[in-house]
This record gives structure tokens, C-alpha cells and sequence, in this order.
């Protein structure tokens, strides 16, 4: 049963940490289905655990994808320190400006997530509301195809949008891909753009997942949370190599319907009684 579960988190984990289709929608909506065939739910401190190890394997896959930005970011801080500047730079200030209120609204918001994330309502409402923004977001003309295109100003608007996802059923990703495709920032570039800002993100959320696992007494990785680590890893890889090969001709429609359609199917249960 701990297995089933493992997979589970570790397949949405993988796969809806980076496409614009809200993991904790499909968490709420999984972990029913999953109590609707007797499997038991784990225990706090084999949630802690295998969190982490997600995390871990999530923000792996994004720095192997993009090792190439990784690498810039980390020559742009060395460029910054000898006062060099240049692009490399720019990139890595843009990534600290749009990661900043994120990491300070979500922390300070942390039990008030917790609270929120047991509304099923919120979540199908966010879910359908936040895929209707994408759409209309994505309409626009794209202007800057490039990181150096890009102003203060826009890493400020992606930032603070960002901080929406702190609201199960924003998702991370979709907020910053409408924020960017809405000041015009190309489809590419927005799902770019939206895999860098998770790496601080991500790396947050581990740390925060790693505090609460110590201080639960029980500091111990299972062969579970490394096994669905490893399957977080794979998933979230192909997810994120299949998500840029489209977006490079296609739109953020295909996201957006899928978006109504899962609000609707949780409205319909939380209304019919179901949840």
C-alpha cells in the first residue's frame, strides 16, 4: 500500500510540478481515489520523508534539462562578484528578483497553506479561474523571446504572481507562464522562465519539508521515498522535455481545457456530496 502511494505522489509530483495543471488538485482527487479502494493513507512522518525525496528528484530533472541555464547562473554570480556583469548576470538577477516575494510570502504563509489546502472548493474554483487566465494570457503578442529581454519590472510582475501559488490550484507553473505570456514574453521563454524560478522554489519547499521532518523525530530517508525519488526524477524529465519540444509550435490551449474539465469533475463531486 505504502508503494501505491509512493508512485502516486511521485508521478504527480513529476509530472504536474511543471506543467500550468495545479499538483494539489490532482493530489486531492488521487488520494480520494485511492481511499475509495481501501489503500491507507502514510503516516506524517512517511509523507516528510518521501517529500523530500520528490523535491529532491524534481529539482534534479530541472537542473539536468537546464544545466546550460544552471551553468550560466553560476558563472553569473562569479560575473557579479568581479563586477564583470554581462548576460550570465543579468540571468541570475532576474532569477533572485522574480524568487524573492515567494520565498518570504511563502514562508510566512505556511500554515495559513495548510488550512487552505483542505478546501476541495477552493481548489476547483482556483483550478478553473487560473486556466481561463492562462487562456486569455496566452493570446497576447509576444515581444521578447529572450532573457535578456527582459526588465526588472517583468521579473518583479512573475515574482509576486508566483506568490498566487501559495493558493492550492494556482500552480506554480501556470501562474508564472499567464504572468509572463500576459506582458508578452514568448511560450518558450514563459515555460523557461517558469522552470528556473522553481529551482530557489523547489529548494525552499525541500528545506521546509526537511525542518518539519526533524522536528517530527524521525529524520530517516526510506527505500520508498528513494524509490520515489528516482521515479519523480524520470517523470519530471520527460515531462519537462516534452512541454518545451511542444510549446515551441503549439499553444497553452490543451492545458487549459484539461484545467476546466478536472475543475468541473471536482466541483461535481464536492457538490454531489461525493467529498
Amino acid at each position: 500500500m505504502d508503494s501505491l502511494n509512493t508512485v502516486y505522489l511521485a508521478l504527480v509530483q513529476g509530472i504536474s510540478e511543471f506543467l500550468p495543471i495545479s499538483s494539489s488538485a490532482h493530489l486531492i482527487l488521487g488520494h480520494a481515489i485511492l481511499s475509495a479502494f481501501g489503500v491507507e493513507s502514510l503516516t506524517t512522518a512517511e509523507e516528510l520523508s518521501i517529500d523530500i525525496a520528490l523535491h529532491v528528484g524534481s529539482l534534479g530533472a530541472v537542473i539536468v534539462y537546464f544545466w546550460r541555464d544552471v551553468w550560466m547562473l553560476l558563472q553569473g554570480f562569479f560575473d557579479g562578484v568581479t563586477g564583470k556583469g554581462g548576460k550570465r548576470f543579468r540571468l541570475l538577477l532576474v532569477v533572485i528578483t522574480a524568487s524573492i516575494p515567494i520565498i518570504i510570502i511563502g514562508f510566512a504563509a505556511k500554515d495559513l497553506v495548510t488550512e487552505f489546502a483542505r478546501s476541495i472548493t477552493i481548489i476547483a474554483w482556483t483550478t478553473i479561474l487560473f486556466g481561463v487566465a492562462l487562456w486569455f494570457s496566452d493570446r497576447t503578442t509576444a515581444t521578447k523571446t529572450e532573457i535578456e529581454n527582459l526588465s526588472w519590472r517583468d521579473a518583479m510582475i512573475v515574482g509576486f504572481a508566483q506568490c498566487l501559488a501559495i493558493i492550492p490550484g494556482v500552480s506554480r507553473s501556470g501562474i508564472c507562464m499567464t504572468a509572463a505570456r500576459a506582458i508578452g514574453i514568448d511560450r518558450p521563454l514563459s515555460a523557461r522562465l517558469a522552470m528556473l524560478l522553481s529551482i530557489p522554489t523547489i529548494l525552499g519547499a525541500g528545506v521546509l519539508a526537511g525542518y518539519d521532518l526533524y522536528r517530527a523525530g524521525n529524520a530517516q530517508i526510506t527505500n520508498n521515498a528513494i524509490f520515489g525519488g528516482i521515479l519523480a526524477f524520470f517523470a519530471a524529465l520527460a515531462t519537462i522535455a516534452l512541454l518545451m519540444r511542444w510549446l515551441e509550435r503549439q499553444t497553452y490551449l490543451p492545458f487549459v481545457i484539461y484545467r476546466l474539465v478536472l475543475g468541473v469533475i471536482l466541483l461535481s463531486l464536492v457538490y454531489g456530496g461525493l467529498f
